[in-house]
């Protein structure tokens, strides 16, 4: 595959929903089925390569471009595990500018540089902050820049209330050249409604689930060691989730324009399904008293 047709592919996520995790884990896995990859860290923390590097240190773009006039493509990458490249746009000096500068700082940047074209990537993933309403973080799906974006979601309403905003980011630009929906990654399901909550939340939107990433002390256990599952446990049924998410990306570029629910229909769903749990709760505890 030349670097022409490499497939740019968004993932969003609210912040702390594993966002991270899981877009280095397919790296990891793309990597490991022979693909040439980069991953592009777009949240001011600059943590998203950390488990693909091994925790080595990476200046950000950002950060570079501070000290340095001249930026060239060494300063501000790592390659990583099976060769992916590495690089973390990164965020403005605490207190200070917009955060979603960095994204933009750092696409123009590596366009400066033709990363693009001298890298000859298969896939370019983009881990991107879905929380913050702030322009610079719809960079990647707004300009056109991935043909694909994908949302990491959890049953928590407000992993879904993120997820909800990026569906209308998604319906706003898509018709004008923009991204469109890949799909939802449910990721984290612990709940025993947790699979039928997201799945009812996507079917109301128009939408559907690529994949679900149960809760795993692999993942924690990995991530100890400064590795991702597919390095760190790679026989592991969670390795092998991490694989299926990768081979979905490859094989499956069907995509949507979600129809992300207004707020007061996003509440009435919300409230519905409180009053579903809690009365699956109560019929528990009854259950149990009369035991």
């Amino acid at each position: 595959m030349s670097a022409k047709t490499a497939k740019h592919i968004a993932i969003y996520g609210k912040g702390g929903i594993g966002k991270s995790t899981t877009t280095s884990n397919i790296a990891a896995a793309l990597a490991e089925a022979g693909h040439r990859v980069i991953q592009i860290g777009c949240d001011p923390k600059s943590d998203s390569t950390t488990i693909l590097r091994g925790g080595n240190d990476l200046p950000t773009v950002l950060d570079t471009l501070r000290e340095h006039s001249k930026v060239k493509l060494e300063d501000i990458s790592l390659v990583g595990f099976k060769n992916i490249l590495c690089i973390e746009a990164g965020g403005p000096v605490p207190g200070v500018g917009c955060a979603g500068r960095g994204i933009t700082a750092a696409v123009e940047l590596l366009r400066e540089l033709h990363l693009f074209e001298q890298y000859e990537a298969d896939y370019v993933l983009y881990d991107v902050l879905g929380d913050v309403v702030c322009g610079g973080f719809a960079v990647p799906i707004r300009d056109g820049l991935a043909q694909r974006a994908y949302v990491v979601t959890s049953s928590d309403f407000m992993a879904i209330f993120a997820a909800n905003n990026l569906f209308k980011a998604v319906a706003k630009y898509a018709p004008s050249g923009g991204a469109r929906l890949g799909g939802v990654i449910a990721n984290g399901l612990i709940a025993p409604y947790a699979k039928r909550l997201v799945d009812d939340f996507v079917d109301r939107t128009g939408t559907h689930v690529v994949g679900y990433v149960p809760r795993s002390l692999v993942v924690n256990q990995s991530e100890l060691y400064g590795k991702t599952v597919i390095e760190a446990a790679p026989e592991t049924d969670q390795a092998e989730i991490y694989r299926g998410l990768a081979r979905h990306i490859v094989e499956n570029e069907e995509v949507t324009i979600p129809r992300p629910l207004n707020g007061p229909e996003l509440k009435a769903w919300a409230r519905e399904w409180g009053d579903r749990i809690f009365s699956v709760e109560a019929g528990e505890i009854r259950e149990q008293e009369a035991i």
